[in-house]
């Protein structure tokens, strides 16, 4: 029992700064301590025949905190105050803003055009239907107003295009 004794005095304070450090938790580091001595107290009788009983201790408190993991997992609650994820918006996304204040510059014709077919998704064929013109008609009217658009975008949100025609960047100034 002496040797038990002897033990708990050198190295109790060492191993429950080891428990400490691996949990973060004194109460925790404490029952996990007592658990490393009782654990000689069970075994005295080879634990007192040991030359490193430094090293059984540590051992068995190793094996002791990896149970512990493993039985206690930790869950932390999510608050409702984290941040959302932010996602950068594409240059497309950004380019919505310069590109409503750009299409008030266009034509009456030129706006309505790109709006019905463009924006809200209006076949061109029913587009000339409504208004009683040819598809080839229409299909004229479109381009051009989307190269008037394209213009403007240029000059006034200094939109550049890549090699296949795609929006890569911009910067707003109007």
């Amino acid at each position: 029992m002496k040797c038990i004794q002897k033990a708990w005095k050198d190295h109790q304070h060492e191993l429950r700064d080891f428990f400490r450090g691996q949990l973060g938790n004194t109460y925790w580091a404490d029952d996990l301590l007592q658990d490393v001595f009782v654990k000689a107290l069970a075994d005295r009788e080879t634990f007192c025949r040991l030359k490193n009983t430094r090293a059984w201790l540590y051992r068995v408190a190793k094996n002791r905190l990896i149970d512990f993991q493993r039985s206690h997992k930790y869950y932390a609650e999510v608050s409702d105050c984290y941040p959302a994820e932010t996602v950068e918006p594409s240059p497309l996304q950004n380019l919505s803003k310069c590109l409503s204040s750009v299409l008030k510059h266009l034509s009456a014709d030129d706006q309505e055009i790109i709006e019905c077919c463009d924006l809200e998704g209006l076949h061109q064929a029913e587009y000339a239907r409504l208004k009683e013109l040819s598809v080839e008609a229409t299909k004229s009217r479109i381009q051009r107003a989307r190269k008037r658009l394209k213009i403007r975008l240029q000059s006034c949100c200094q939109v550049v295009f890549d090699e296949q025609g795609s929006v890569c960047c911009f910067s707003s100034n109007s």
